[in-house]
């Protein structure tokens, strides 16, 4: 079986310099540009058999680009949803650092950001995504999950059975895709952060 973790194109939160987190803004121009050009790569080389997307408006734009595109079926997942970032969903970023700025040394993974969850809530939610996706997705050969940043991270931590306090990070960018590909053998990180399309 194939994973492909993908991070939805340009938002418009990203221009206004906001915290997004659960704040539900669409995709830019760009960021449909984005989507495009990632759903021509998929197409020619490693199309999907099922997507699942989280159900905020700038992933599920993203994943019906795409499956319009591939000609395959679309799933929604709300457990897929970014970071549930409570007061902070929306605000201004200078704004938000003045007015909830982090405790010394950050959070710890069981403390809630206010009206928020907790790293290791979210890190639970992931996970119970991906059971779920997994299990209900054995029989296909290619699965495409399209989300966001932290939930990408997430993701990945889990495949990877790294605990939920650690320093790795995985970075991705607009409509980066992640590729594992898992076999009897075990599990095979194939690409990590691929924006070739961008540049194509």
């Amino acid at each position: 079986m194939e994973i492909l973790l993908i991070r939805h194109g340009q938002s418009e939160a990203d221009i206004l310099q906001v915290h997004e987190g659960r704040a539900d803004y669409p995709l830019t121009d760009l960021g449909r540009d984005q989507a495009r050009r990632l759903a021509c790569r998929l197409n020619k080389h490693c199309p999907p058999d099922i997507i699942w997307t989280s159900t905020l408006n700038r992933a599920s734009e993203t994943a019906t680009i795409l499956a319009d595109e591939v000609g395959c079926m679309l799933m929604k997942e709300p457990n897929l949803m970014e970071f549930n970032n409570g007061v902070l969903a929306g605000l201004p970023r200078e704004v938000a650092a003045t007015k909830y700025p982090l405790p010394p040394g950050g959070r710890k993974p069981h403390e809630r950001i206010q009206n928020g969850e907790s790293e290791i809530e979210f890190r639970m939610r992931v996970e119970m995504a991906l059971s779920k996706i997994l299990a209900e997705s054995s029989a296909v050969v290619r699965i495409a999950i399209v989300s966001h940043g932290g939930t990408i991270s997430n993701l990945l931590k889990s495949i990877l059975q790294l605990p939920v306090h650690t320093n790795a990070k995985f970075a991705t960018g607009d409509t980066g895709m992640h590729i594992l590909r898992i076999t009897d053998e075990g599990l095979q990180v194939v690409s990590l952060n691929n924006t070739e399309h961008l540049y194509s």
